[in-house]
């Protein structure tokens, strides 16, 4: 038998780019704020639906690529038959698929929710991710601009349920038709959607570039710091000029003769107001605003944003803007890709990543959970009895576990607790368990205590945090602790 090769290369361990391992602490932080979330879209009547991670590359179409090859912002591969597939880049066209399937059954509107990893197979930098998480909500079959208004309300009801108090953030709008229709007066062909969508995907940088980069953007195109090149959008001075001049004003007058699509787009930007005041959500909590945009060339009418507004810095004390943290749109086009016949649909998202970083940044994210109940062994010939105490806990609806480990060496055990974040040690030696009893230890309070405590000697005086309870009061015991700290 031959010996196995010593000298063959092992795979290095490593992340692919742009992609991250996500530790228990920061998951559990997250489903508490999935959860404030779906209870916000279930209270609107929302119901959820799960579609795949990835479909047919036609399917989802072009409107994140914008060239000939099938993975050019997407993350494709082709199956046994061939046929291109794609990870979906976000959850709006899975849904818009699953319409035009199953479309004839469903109650109109239709009404859902979903949550779930999107892929961009862009390039990666500080805080931006090729795999992050959305959280969606979609009407569709409702023409009305009610049900955009909805949406804004909805983005507002979600922020303030997570935290965020009014004023603090903004759900900013406007319509695609207005934007449109100022493309059309500067001379831009609306039917040309490859330049009209260079346009689009270079205002929508003006929340992150400076306006002069914004405005090589808009033109011959842009170097940036890593000497990477993008493509202007190849306008002239003049058309750049007006078209930066609307977004750059909070108004709605012009010094050009405005068209039907850009009167149309004002009047539901009107009618959308008149129903925001109607429900209470005025200016500090939705407004209108020009310069939202939208990258995504499927958009038809009305598009929102929702931006943080709370002041903060990063580690080395530089100020943080944190921009948009969810927004979307109407899209009465998607489905009609492929059914042939409109059907109007409107949806926000929330960038559940995105806000979820920027929640820890000023102290507003969900508080990580306790860790288990940790019962440490102290003798190896009571495994049994350790065991026991440790069903008994969980028997009470109490996470716990016992320590697994090598128990030679008990400050490893109580070691092993503080990493896992656990509130309270069990600890029994054959003393307390002729005794009938159990030492409980306060791990949160006795690392207060213990840093307070400079000197060893005191502290083994003091033992703080630590009580001798009876074996038969250990569940009251634990949860009278765990009642401090939750």
């Amino acid at each position: 038998m031959a010996k196995p090769d010593k000298t063959a290369q092992k795979p290095k361990a490593r992340l692919p780019k742009g992609m991250r391992d996500i530790g228990a602490s920061e998951l559990r932080q997250t489903h508490a704020m999935l959860e404030t979330i779906r209870g916000v879209y279930e209270r609107y009547g929302f119901e959820p639906l799960e579609t795949p991670a990835f479909e047919y590359t036609d399917a989802l179409g072009k409107f994140l690529p914008d060239s000939d090859r099938p993975n050019e912002g997407v993350f494709s591969f082709q199956d046994e038959d061939e046929q291109w597939l794609s990870l979906r880049y976000d959850l709006t066209a899975p849904l818009a698929r699953h319409v035009a399937e199953n479309y004839q059954d469903m109650p109109k509107p239709f009404r859902r929710y979903a949550t779930g990893s999107v892929y961009r197979n862009e390039k990666p930098g500080p805080g931006r991710f090729r795999q992050f998480t959305q959280f969606d909500a979609d009407t569709v079959g409702a023409e009305s601009v009610a049900a955009d208004a909805e949406m804004c309300m909805l983005a507002a009801d979600t922020l303030e349920a997570l935290g965020i108090a009014r004023g603090q953030y903004v759900i900013k709008v406007n319509n695609r038709k207005v934007l449109d229709g100022i493309m059309q007066t500067v001379g831009i062909d609306l039917t040309n959607g490859a330049a009209k969508l260079a346009v689009l995907r270079s205002l929508d940088k003006l929340d992150k570039f400076a306006a002069a980069d914004v405005r090589l953007l808009l033109g011959p195109g842009r170097k940036d710091d890593s000497g990477d090149f993008t493509k202007g959008a190849g306008l002239e001075p003049a058309q750049i000029d007006a078209i930066l001049g609307f977004v750059g004003v909070a108004s709605a007058e012009t010094s050009f003769e405005p068209t039907p699509l850009y009167r149309e787009g004002l009047a539901e930007l009107d009618e959308m107001r008149a129903l925001l005041d109607a429900g209470g959500y005025r200016d500090d909590r939705v407004r209108i605003d020009y310069s939202v945009v939208r990258g995504l060339e499927y958009y038809t009418g009305p598009v929102f944003e929702a931006e943080l507004l709370i002041p903060a810095k990063d580690e080395k004390g530089n100020p943080v803007r944190f921009g948009s943290v969810g927004g979307g749109g109407r899209y009465d086009d998607l489905v009609a890709r492929f059914t042939g016949q409109k059907v109007p649909a409107t949806g926000f998202s929330i960038g559940v990543s995105r806000l979820q970083a920027a929640l820890n940044l000023i102290g507003r994210a969900p508080k990580p959970a306790l860790g288990p109940v940790v019962v440490t062994v102290m003798d190896k010939d009571a495994i049994a009895a350790y065991q026991k105490m440790v069903k008994t806990l969980r028997d009470a609806n109490i996470r716990a576990e016992l320590y697994l480990g090598n128990p030679k060496k008990f400050p490893k055990q109580l070691e092993y607790a503080d990493k896992r974040g656990s509130p309270v040690v069990v600890i029994q030696g054959s003393n307390e368990r002729e005794a009938g009893e159990v030492i409980l230890k306060d791990m949160i309070e006795g690392a207060k205590a213990a840093a307070a405590i400079k000197d060893n000697k005191e502290w083994k005086e003091t033992r703080p945090a630590q009580v001798s309870v009876p074996e038969s009061g250990l569940v009251d015991a634990v949860r009278e602790i765990l009642a401090r700290h939750t």
